[in-house]
């Protein structure tokens, strides 16, 4: 016999309700039986119903079945076989350049890329013909869920440099966010991009005239950034470090060597254009920092600064696509200016029978500024053209008692660059490019460069 249930009884309720009684037993006792039957089926259907609700309303309120618990990680373990997976991308880049025979490329009143490194090939100075330009490998990847971190590894001419090798936090909270370790510095807005991500085949006469050979400014150190949760971008952001990068010296101390702070404030306006400004400071040390000059006889000299370097950035830009759609046209206006003042003392030697002949020691104070302005138009999808002009300010030079030993070149270093790029990928690039370089006071170098970026792998997104 089969168990009743709610549908069961329901059927036999409508069966008993759709015939008619037989006459014979209209009675009234029979009736009576009759409508005793239906109101205990009615009850029982009602009950059976309202125990159905109430075992479906508890089932809803009880927590679902607990999953399997993810592991949790183990500090400082060890990983093992497959357990390291980061993504990895490699950036080739390569060129070729034409441009004038000069011993010995510099920017006119400034300490610039040859007169302080030893690479005569870096991003500011080149190399005619052909050749292979700064390559990347990188490896990024989550550490667990509170770290992440980058690695990324510069090669050119079988040497290879850390570029930056850093970890950041996860999730911190409150809009903060620490990292630690080599990493490009927030001040300005070109210095965190990496050469495979500029507008144009080398960095504007600003950042090479301010950060030397790498035209960036990396430090060994931590950094602070915090968002404010304001309805506009803005952050603010804090670093010390070792400070051992031009324009600072490795001093080789427990120290702090530089300091930084920065603020950048950002938003949109309307669905077709964006906006970011940023004002930074940076002030570094330096003991001994080397470079040369000719004496007012035309003989190299060679100079020793110690002391602060202090430079202040104002920098800004603005994007246009329409309805926010870059991927077929956009419009990008970007400039920075600078301010950098350095005070110390300069130790000068040359050859016997230059000005500088036994050594002379004097104080040293300059005040110097710059600027660059550009654009760049994406006039339609994987076709760019851009339009770059620098110009640079000597401005006050003071050597003290050395005033009378050193040559100072009356120029202001200045550049017109024009470029037009093909992107038929987001992972190849091919690029032409002139400019009427006129950095070195009496010189006038028409360049041109023909330029490949190819990224191979997973590569981040880059910033704003």
């Amino acid at each position: 016999m089969f168990a009743p249930t709610p549908r069961r009884m329901a059927f036999s309720l409508a069966l008993a309700l759709s015939f008619p009684l037989p006459a014979l037993a209209a009675d009234d006792a029979e009736l009576s039986a009759l409508r005793d039957e239906i109101r205990q089926l009615r009850a029982a259907y009602e009950q059976r119903l309202a125990d159905l609700e109430s075992r479906l309303e508890q089932q809803q309120a009880a927590p679902a079945p607990a999953a399997a618990a993810p592991v949790a990680p183990v500090a400082h373990a060890a990983p093992r076989g497959g357990g390291f997976n980061p993504d990895v991308s490699l950036i080739l880049m390569g060129q070729y350049r034409r441009m004038k025979d000069i011993d010995e490329r510099h920017i006119s009143g400034f300490t610039s890329v040859a007169e302080h490194g030893d690479d005569d090939h870096a991003h500011g100075a080149g190399s005619r013909g052909f050749s292979i330009d700064h390559s990347e490998l990188v490896f990024s990847a989550n550490i667990d869920n509170r770290f992440t971190g980058l690695a990324n590894f510069a090669m050119a001419d079988g040497e290879v440099e850390v570029e930056e090798a850093w970890f950041e936090t996860l999730g911190l909270g409150h809009g903060l966010t620490v990292r630690g370790g080599r990493f490009r510095s927030g001040i300005g807005y070109a210095n965190q991009q990496h050469p495979h991500a500029w507008d144009f085949a080398d960095a504007s006469l600003m950042y090479q005239a301010l950060f030397g050979e790498h035209a960036s400014y990396a430090n060994d150190g931590l950094q602070l950034r915090w968002v404010a949760p304001t309805p506009v971008y803005l952050e603010f952001g804090a670093e010390v470090g070792r400070g051992a990068n031009f324009p600072g010296t490795d001093r080789d101390t427990n120290g702090v060597g530089s300091g930084a702070l920065y603020a950048h404030l950002g938003g949109d306006v309307g669905t077709s254009h964006s906006w970011r400004a940023g004002l930074s400071y940076l002030n570094a040390r330096a003991e001994d920092r080397h470079s040369h000059f000719e004496d007012v006889g035309g003989e190299e000299v060679h100079t020793n600064f110690s002391g602060t370097s202090r430079a202040w950035i104002l920098d800004g830009v603005w994007k246009w696509a329409p309805d926010g759609n870059a991927r077929d046209r956009y419009l990008k206006l970007q400039g920075e200016y600078f301010i950098r003042k350095e005070r110390g003392d300069l130790e000068c030697n040359g050859a016997t029978g230059t000005a500088c002949d036994g050594g002379v020691d004097s104080d040293y104070l300059t005040r110097q500024s710059g600027w660059y302005a550009q654009a760049v138009y994406q006039f339609m999808p994987e076709w760019r053209v851009g339009l770059r002009y620098d110009r640079l300010d000597p401005g006050t030079q003071d050597y003290g008692v050395n005033n009378a030993n050193l040559e100072r070149e009356d120029h202001n270093p200045h550049r017109t660059t024009l470029m037009a790029d093909w992107s038929p990928s987001e992972f190849a690039r091919l690029r032409l490019q002139w400019a009427r370089d006129q950095s070195m006071a009496g010189e006038t170098d028409n360049q041109l460069w023909l330029q490949y970026i190819m990224s191979l792998g997973a590569h981040g997104a880059h910033t704003f």
